[in-house]
């Protein structure tokens, strides 16, 4: 154990700097996870046809749902790894990394069987056109075949996280992304491979990936040391990892459902709003990746100073989270705003194109600020182990609220500027709920009463005037 805190600082360090130390990894690595993921996009678009790019692209929302949601449920490890690592809870570390391999296995073979048998209803649901339909159904069914790799990489790649290293997950994607890049070229640009090359060089490269954190899991030393012989279910931990992962999970599912309605009102809007949407789309990205990257931070550091009973610590680091991430998001924010003519005459040179982009990039891109709130304090309440409550106000805030105002704020009033304004408004209402919650105090006192640790609720008052 003194092995792994010598390296982690998370406890004890000046609380600034060791969020920034732990966020700048894992913004690096969601950087390359997007070139990855963009990486058979880009080949495909280039080497085998339109068709073929349509076919990909059109298998993203079965693949996000079902991702989505047995990452959020592999989350609930993180979180019960970090807690008791904090704690210094020997054995209750080796238990939870030992049920979280063992659900990993059971989830990625579940996700295999079922995303195989759904495929074809789920893109006949989807309206896929008939000229995509088989490669789609090629690249879906090839993607899900492999797809056990990818969450035994992302369960372990966690459990690394919740000790307090994203160095090593950083480092296993930017070795994966650039072997799903030469992959993609061979089995594509060389083999001929087509649709199902790119399926196949992502699968290979997910594999590489699993190998390299479970190889790093098995070496390790202490009590996160993973051991085959005992990978099973300890169901006291199952529950607790359930508990934790199954809402966060249905937190994806249902924001994935709700960006299908959005996309369907985008839709309605023609060709050209379309594809400005795209285009704004990728520079989105760049903003999720931060934000992203700071839940990820906020909740790891919030999980081990709640398992090691530092509560005050743990009401700091939200503040400093909370400041550091509007701050950065501003700025950012400001840059985007400033360049946005070039940035969109970067992905597409038709002047309606532009012209519609900049309406949506004014009416979203100055308020990506308002969403952080809504990251920090729901992955702060994630990291004390409270799932439920943030997954109902994420629910009824970001995912009701816009299929309220798509169908009849923007159904009354077809404007692109009412369009965009979905997210802002979503996100200030959301934003707002979270943060009367969060002032109540009661998510705190109540996962501390709930833990057994009910005598120190009332040293954590006094935090209040800090």
């Amino acid at each position: 154990m003194k092995k792994e805190t010598s390296v982690n600082q998370i406890t004890e360090g000046v609380i600034w700097k060791q969020l920034l130390l732990f966020f700048f990894p894992i913004l690096l690595g969601t950087f390359f996870q997007q070139m990855y993921n963009t990486v058979d996009t880009l080949v495909v678009g280039r080497f085998v046809g339109t068709k073929a790019l349509a076919a990909v692209g059109s298998t993203g929302a079965i693949i996000n749902l079902f991702i989505g949601f047995f990452t959020g449920v592999g989350s609930g490890a993180t979180v019960i790894i970090s807690q008791r690592f904090g704690a210094q809870d020997d054995e209750g570390v080796s238990r939870s990394v030992h049920t979280g391999i063992a659900l990993s296995l059971a989830s990625g073979l579940f996700m295999t069987v079922v995303g195989i048998a759904t495929t074809p209803l789920m893109l006949t649901l989807l309206g896929t056109p008939e000229d995509i339909y088989s490669d789609a159904r090629l690249y879906t069914t090839i993607y899900f075949a492999g797809v056990l790799a990818l969450v035994l990489y992302n369960i372990g790649s966690g459990i690394l996280r919740a000790l307090g290293d994203s160095k090593r997950p950083m480092v296993y994607l930017i070795v994966c992304c650039i072997a799903n890049t030469v992959l993609d070229l061979l089995c594509v640009v060389v083999f001929k491979l087509g649709v199902g090359g790119a399926a196949l060089a992502t699968t290979l490269s997910q594999v590489l990936s699993a190998v390299l954190v479970m190889t790093r899991l098995l070496r390790m030393s202490g009590p996160s040391k993973l051991y085959i012989r005992k990978i099973r279910f300890h169901m006291h931990d199952l529950k607790g990892i359930l508990r934790i992962g199954v809402p966060a999970g249905l937190q994806s599912a249902l924001g994935c459902i709700s960006n299908l309605i959005i996309q369907g009102s985008i839709n309605s809007f023609g060709s050209v709003t379309v594809a400005a949407w795209t285009v704004h789309g990728r520079i989105d990205s760049i903003v999720w990746m931060i934000s992203g990257a700071f839940s990820v931070a906020i909740t790891t550091f919030v999980g081990q100073n709640f398992g090691a009973q530092k509560y005050d610590r743990v009401r700091k680091s939200v503040r400093v989270c909370m400041g550091m991430s509007i701050g950065v998001m501003a700025a950012l924010s400001a840059l985007l705003v400033i360049f946005a003519r070039p940035l969109f005459g970067f992905f597409s040179g038709d002047p309606e194109v532009i012209n519609e982009g900049m309406v949506i990039m004014w009416f979203i891109t100055p308020f990506y600020w308002l969403w952080m709130p809504v990251e920090v304090l729901s992955g702060t309440m994630r990291g004390v182990g409270e799932s439920l409550r943030p997954m109902l106000i994420s629910s009824v805030g970001m995912c009701g609220l816009r299929v309220v105002w798509i169908y009849l704020v923007v159904g009354t009033w077809h404007i692109v500027p009412l369009l965009a304004l979905t997210y802002p408004v979503t996100w200030v209402v959301t934003g707002a709920i979270f943060a009367v919650y969060y002032l109540r105090g009661n998510w705190l006192r109540d996962r501390i009463a709930a833990l057994g640790y009910a005598p120190e609720i009332r040293p954590e008052k006094k935090t209040k005037q800090a």
